[in-house]
């Protein structure tokens, strides 16, 4: 195969796994909580494990057939990041596969715990040596180490190791509150962000909200004050987000706002776990206000890929000759 007819996708492209898993999660437990048609939780979770596959298979064909744009992308201070997201995404597709293969969702599961955790110490490693430019401080920051180790955390609860998921949610915790303060010294200190750089604010969200989902699977005994703590943090991040939205949004629709979907799925997850527990409290009356809106957003941002897949498809057809067939290469 010649690399001028596969499509080079980055590493980012995970993302639209992480989103998709994330809602078809959140229907899993709507389903569970409110009685809502099970079968829509599970055409999404099927939906995020093709969007794996054909990610996951590109990329690997990537580092075969466009080796120095996937060593060009790894050495990036930004997009290496993204690399992560591969561990991370094996992991949630490994969530999905569980009630119908305990065994190969613990394949998967290990592949993806193993990939995440030596990426995120290589990657952490590298930033411990400073001579950082601080503009390339972004959100990105907590794929590795605390998207990583949170999910590892659910996932191994679910498959029925929650004193594992425990010191995984340990990592996760402390690497948010970490990171967490360099990326508001850099957001209230530096120059503003790039407009392509604007999208990644929306990992913002994730780490208290994906937190939540966490502690919740591994220790569904413990006090609900962390966790009510956790996704009212998230409410914030997500009303500051609002609030940034016409900012943001100078960075036309793009695959790149796939970044907001993990975060606003875990925003609505977390609450309806809360109920499965029996919380009666607040989290009655959040938890189907922030399901719609985690539905709304994955929606818009899905009709928004593909509207950009069909109009570059559009483009390459434009630019062949009649005789020739036209590219379906999606927009990198």
């Amino acid at each position: 195969m010649k690399a001028s007819n596969l499509p080079i996708v980055p590493a980012s492209f995970f993302g639209m796994v992480l989103g998709l898993a994330g809602l078809g999660g959140a229907w899993r437990a709507a389903h569970l909580a409110w009685g809502l048609p099970a079968l829509i939780g599970e055409l999404v979770t099927s939906a995020a494990a093709l969007v794996w596959l054909a990610v996951a298979t590109l990329y690997g064909l990537k580092w075969l057939v466009a080796r120095e744009a996937a060593l060009t992308e790894a050495a990036h201070p930004v997009q290496c990041c993204f690399i992560g997201l591969a561990g991370v995404a094996t992991m949630l597709v490994a969530a999905g596969v569980i009630p119908y293969s305990h065994g190969l969702a613990i394949a998967l599961y290990v592949v993806g715990a193993v990939f995440t955790a030596g990426f995120a110490v290589w990657r952490t490693g590298g930033l411990w040596r400073g001579e950082r430019d601080p503009g390339h401080t972004t959100p990105v920051l907590y794929l590795p180490t605390v998207a990583g180790s949170f999910v590892a955390a659910t996932v191994g609860a679910g498959l029925g190791f929650p004193d594992l998921g425990q010191f995984f949610f340990g990592a996760g915790f402390f690497g948010w509150l970490a990171i967490e303060s360099v990326l508001l010294h850099r957001l209230l200190t530096a120059p503003g962000m790039a407009n392509a750089l604007r999208p990644t604010l929306g990992i913002q969200l994730a780490p208290p909200v994906v937190g939540a989902v966490s502690l919740v699977a591994v220790a569904p005994q413990a006090p609900w004050v962390l966790a009510h703590g956790m996704i009212g943090y998230g409410i914030l991040q997500a009303l500051i987000l609002l609030r940034l939205l016409p900012w943001i949004l100078r960075e036309p629709l793009a695959p790149s706002y796939w970044a907001f979907t993990f975060g606003v799925t875990a925003l609505a997850t977390a609450p309806i776990r809360l109920l499965l527990l029996g919380d009666d409290g607040t989290a009655r009356f959040l938890a189907p206000v922030l399901f719609v809106f985690a539905n709304l957003v994955v929606t818009i941002v899905a009709a928004g890929t593909l509207y950009r897949f069909w109009q570059h498809r559009g483009r390459a057809s434009a630019a062949k000759p009649a005789s020739q067939p036209a590219s379906s290469a999606p927009s990198t």
